[in-house]
């Protein structure tokens, strides 16, 4: 049959009512195969999907909830924020929630006050979701979460998920002392440390790695800094550190605040890694581009993504695909040209 003696009218998008008339079964037959029954003769299902393919049938992700009850929906509560780690992990849920055939529906927070974060969750959960991924970076979130006693799936893509809520992360203490670490073996001993938001989880887990792997070679660490994520706060508090401080090093919360301080390094006639060494955190694109090249702790944000909703999918009772059960990859330090020995 061509594409022009296809059932129904013209102009219009086809149906599950033409797809079995093209297949010549009932309408209920097309519905089980659009669903993946195991209760059909193969070349009756074999029949339907050719049909299917015919008429390019788009099933409507209504009937599908109506027919199984499922709406094949998730949510993702995450920070309103344009950082590349967070952006990164939100789109390794997106690609792997789709190859399972789900959609997502995205609720940024404004803030992490409570009653922002609980309007938050009621917001997504009256869109009968399945289940819900939480990035969740601000430490206020996650007790939230756990009080809640969600009636779906919670997981929850923080260090510091409750046992009840399975998280998905990254271990950063151990990425920061990484990063201390290979300063300090390139004989550096006066480090300074340029932290991210003091309600940040990740930010205070970086600050914790500083400190104790300074503390374990018998170094006196500086009093971190508090900053904002930002290239433009990397900056200020570089042209305010530098001409206090006689630190060789800098270790920063991450990579945009690493590349702030290297422009005030040049801004006030020095040289990074000649007069400063400089180390970063997340491996963002333009790491690799900056000059010097950035030294830098990179981590596999999608992988943190993809795990997560593995995880969700099978407290669904789906079987998750291969690369969304699989760990992470670990932080690595990714050395470059941003860090030497020091000169003075």
């Amino acid at each position: 049959m061509s594409a022009s003696d296809t059932p129904g009218p013209a102009g219009r998008a086809p149906s599950i009512r033409d797809v079995a008339r093209l297949a010549g079964v009932s309408y209920q037959t097309v519905s089980r195969v659009i669903n993946n029954s195991s209760q059909l003769r193969p070349e009756t299902a074999e029949r339907v999907r050719s049909a299917i393919a015919e008429l390019r049938f788009v099933p409507s992700q209504a009937a599908r909830a109506l027919a199984t009850s499922r709406t094949r929906l998730l949510g993702v509560l995450g920070p309103r924020t344009t950082t590349y780690g967070l952006a990164t992990m939100v789109q390794g849920v997106e690609s792997a929630a789709r190859a399972a055939g789900y959609r997502l529906t995205v609720t940024n927070l404004a803030s992490s006050a409570p009653d922002d974060v609980r309007a938050s969750i009621d917001h997504l959960v009256r869109q009968s979701v399945e289940g819900l991924i939480a990035v969740a970076p601000q430490s206020r979130v996650v007790p939230i979460l756990d009080e809640l006693q969600l009636p779906v799936p919670v997981k929850i893509v923080s260090p510091t998920a409750p046992t009840g809520l399975g998280g998905t992360h990254n271990d950063q203490i151990a990425g920061a002392r990484a990063a201390v670490r290979h300063l300090i073996d390139l004989g550096h001993s006066r480090i300074l440390h340029i932290a991210g938001p003091r309600d940040w989880v990740e930010a205070d887990h970086r600050m914790q790695g500083y400190l104790a792997e300074m503390d374990a070679h018998d170094l006196s660490p500086r009093p971190p800094v508090l900053g904002d994520w930002t290239a433009k706060f990397g900056f200020e508090a570089g042209m305010e550190l530098l001409r206090m401080e006689d630190a060789t090093a800098v270790f920063a919360g991450n990579d945009h605040m690493a590349l702030g301080f290297m422009h005030a390094v040049r801004a006030i006639g020095r040289s990074v890694p000649e007069d400063i060494s400089i180390v970063g955190f997340d491996d963002v694109p333009e790491s690799a581009h900056l000059w010097p090249p950035l030294t830098t702790v990179r981590q596999d944000f999608e992988g943190i993504g993809r795990r997560a909703v593995g995880d969700l999918l099978a407290d669904l009772g789906v079987q998750p695909e291969e690369d969304m059960v699989a760990q992470p990859d670990h932080l690595r330090l990714i050395v470059r040209s941003s860090t030497a020995t020091p000169t003075r």
